[in-house]
Parts: C-alpha cells; structure tokens; sequence
C-alpha cells in the first residue's frame, strides 16, 4: 500500500516536473528575442557585445543539442512522413499543422484478403480494405493520393482509378 502511494506521487510529480519545462513552440524562441534587442542597441561596442553574447548562445545550445535549425524542406519532408497520424497542434511543424492530401508514389504493394497493403515513398504503409475486384492491382511506381475522410480514414486513389477506403498502419 505504501509501495503504491509512493509509485503514485512520484507518477505525479514528474508529470507537474514535465509540464512545468514545457515549451511553448507557437512563440518566438528567446533566441530570436535576443538578437531582436541587440538591434536595438545604439552604441556599436554594446551591440557588438550583445551580439556576441547571443550568437554565442546559440552555437553552444546547437552544439549541446538543445537548439536545432532546420530548413524548411526538412519540415515538410517530416510532415509528409507523418501523413495519416495526428500530428502536434503546437507549432512545431510551421503555421499549416496537417496535410489534408499526399500525393505519392508506391514502392511496394502485397494482396490482403480484400483489400492490399501498400508501401510509398515516403515510408509510410497503408491498408486498403474492401476493394472492388474491378480495381486493377496496385505496383511499384504507381501514383497515389491521399486524402483525408472521416473518422481517422483515408480516401486512397491509386493511378486515378475508383478511390478506396484506407488507413496507415506504419
């Protein structure tokens, strides 16, 4: 009984802990507000140390890890990866949180019972169920899009044939 309310205040605390150090992602990163009031600064050897100083900053959490620059490229790269999951409503990912439609490629693809899995470019694999046996069979190198439907499902248009109901499961 002890064992259990100790288990169950340590549980506790490290979920306050963890929300306590929280990030907030949709502000600007104090980084950022520290060059911004370096700017500020009239006096050229006052900016030049301010600058210093914030630069510095930066270099050495990017160095530790705690600071990341990524390209825009990278984020959308992520984002289209991450299709098909609930994705952070915190910023993380830039201004449009979700996708609502992926158009891509199929690198792999294998007969279910009614229906296929496939594999595309970008990692992800999918579940098709319920498939009309008019549909041609989906190959490597088909094109295929995505978009979003209801309820965590996927309308799956492959080649721009009928569209099928489908889901991610990788």
């Amino acid at each position: 009984m002890i064992r259990c309310a100790i288990l169950g205040f340590a549980a506790s605390w490290l979920t306050i802990t963890s929300i306590a150090h929280a990030q907030d992602f949709s502000g600007t990163p104090a980084y950022v507000e520290d060059l911004r009031s370096c700017q500020l600064i009239v006096e050229e050897r006052e900016r030049l140390a301010c600058f210093d100083k914030s630069v510095s900053a930066i270099l050495d959490a990017t160095n530790s890890g705690e600071l990341r620059i990524v390209r825009q490229e990278q984020i959308e790269q992520t984002r289209r990866g991450m299709f098909g999951f609930v994705q952070p409503k915190n910023g993380l990912f830039g201004a449009k949180e979700e996708i609502d439609t992926l158009q891509s490629k199929i690198t792999s693809s294998r007969s279910i019972r009614g229906g296929w899995i496939i594999t595309i470019e970008e990692g992800s694999v999918w579940q098709l169920s319920n498939v009309p046996a008019r549909l041609s069979a989906p190959k490597t190198g088909d094109s295929v899009e995505f978009k979003k439907a209801a309820l965590g499902s996927y309308f799956v248009r492959i080649n721009g044939q009928l569209g099928v109901k489908g889901r991610r499961i990788e």
